[in-house]
C-alpha cells in the first residue's frame, strides 16, 4: 500500500477566515468551501484544510515552511497577522528557524530552504 499526504488539516472554530489567511500566506486559493470544511491549494500543489470543531485550542498541528529568504517571509507573515514566537538555532549554527503563530494561535516554523 502506498499513502500520500494530500492535506494538513487544522481544527478551528473559524475555518473560513483561517483558510483565507493561509491561502494568502501561501500564495494559494480556496479550492473548496463546504462551510464547516474549507480547503486551500498552495501555488506549489500543497494542500491545507480547515474543519470546524467546537472547543479547539492552539497546538493542533505543526507545519514547517522553507524559504530562500526566511527573514523576509517572517516579516511578511507578521505584517499579515502572524505572531513571532521564538527564534532557534541548531547546534553549531548550521540551521536556524523562526516559530510563528497564525491568527488562530497555531504554531508553524519558517526556515531557510534545505
Amino acid at each position: 500500500m502506498t499513502l500520500k499526504i494530500v492535506n494538513v488539516t487544522v481544527n478551528t472554530d473559524d475555518p473560513k477566515s483561517l483558510a483565507q489567511w493561509w491561502a494568502a500566506a501561501l500564495g494559494g486559493e480556496i479550492t473548496a468551501d463546504w462551510g464547516e470544511y474549507v480547503m486551500v491549494g498552495g501555488a506549489d500543489g500543497t494542500g491545507m484544510a480547515f474543519q470546524y470543531v467546537v472547543g479547539t485550542a492552539p497546538g493542533r498541528l505543526h507545519v514547517d515552511l522553507a524559504a530562500a529568504d526566511p527573514e523576509a517571509e517572517v516579516a511578511r507573515l507578521v505584517e499579515a497577522g502572524a505572531a513571532r514566537v521564538a527564534d532557534h538555532e541548531a547546534p553549531g549554527g548550521a540551521f536556524t528557524w523562526t516559530v510563528l503563530a497564525d491568527p488562530d494561535g497555531n504554531e508553524f516554523c519558517v526556515s531557510q530552504a534545505h
